[in-house]
């Protein structure tokens, strides 16, 4: 962990900002990416003022080239990436009956297509390099289909469809891969779902269920920790209580 340079994206809030903090005190040098300046900045600062050590890249997942121009800011600044968790990703919950088609379209470009700028960002200097760990977050709907989340479910299926690819064609390049499948954590996603009765019942739910975003940060320096021969290549974990 001590010294990986590690991009971070959806850093802002949630399972990113706790990884970032997490990775942080072991050392890393992490690199915040998101679409809020305010949040990322802010938690630089904080970083910074603890003595660790930290950076803020605006970025826009949805945008191939703000994603590159991030990672390329990075290997210009410290001659590497060693680590890249695609994380950043949004869960507008609601029958397909409803035809919300715009947030399909949102949920396409953030989940799957952000994952995928993500790897083409980082790939070609993991190849130069001939080392690197990409992480892709899926959920527990990459696993399992479930009630008003079949759209959100397709774009996670889709994630850990592209990593097992990924992993496959990357051998020959030392880099290592991980998917990350979170069941209900208390994050910020929540507030993505626009049907005010999905909403209600989702927060109760996970009032009663959801466990804190320093889960993920911990499964996230496991797979980072493991020696460079090991590829921690799949992690799911949930709540013990949740059913599903």
């Amino acid at each position: 962990m001590k010294d990986k340079i590690i991009v971070i994206t959806g850093a802002s809030s949630g399972n990113g900002e706790a990884a970032a903090r997490h990775l942080a005190e072991r050392g890393a040098v992490v690199v915040l990416a998101a679409r809020r300046e305010d949040r990322i900045n802010a938690l630089r600062d904080e970083l910074i003022a603890a003595g660790y050590r930290a950076q803020a890249l605006p970025t826009d997942v949805a945008d191939k080239v703000q994603v590159r121009q991030t990672v390329d800011a990075v290997v210009e600044e410290y001659g590497r990436i060693d680590v890249i968790i695609n994380n950043a990703g949004v869960m507008p919950l609601a029958p397909l009956e409803q035809l919300k088609t715009d947030e399909w379209d949102h949920m396409i470009d953030v989940n799957l297509k952000g994952t995928l700028y993500g790897i083409a960002a980082a790939l070609p200097h993991m190849q130069r390099q001939k080392s690197g760990h990409i992480i892709n977050v899926s959920s527990v709907y990459g696993h399992k289909m479930g009630p008003d989340a079949t759209v959100y479910c397709a774009t996670k299926f889709a994630v850990r469809a592209l990593s097992e690819g990924l992993r496959q064609e990357v051998k020959p390049y030392n880099i290592r891969t991980t998917i990350i499948s979170p069941g209900l954590v208390a994050t910020e996603l929540l507030d993505h779902i626009s049907d005010t009765t999905i909403q209600a019942q989702t927060r109760e739910f996970a009032t009663q269920v959801a466990i804190p975003p320093d889960s993920f940060a911990r499964m996230v320096a496991f797979a980072i920790n493991e020696p460079e021969n090991v590829d921690v290549n799949e992690i799911l974990f949930r709540p013990t209580a949740q059913p599903i």
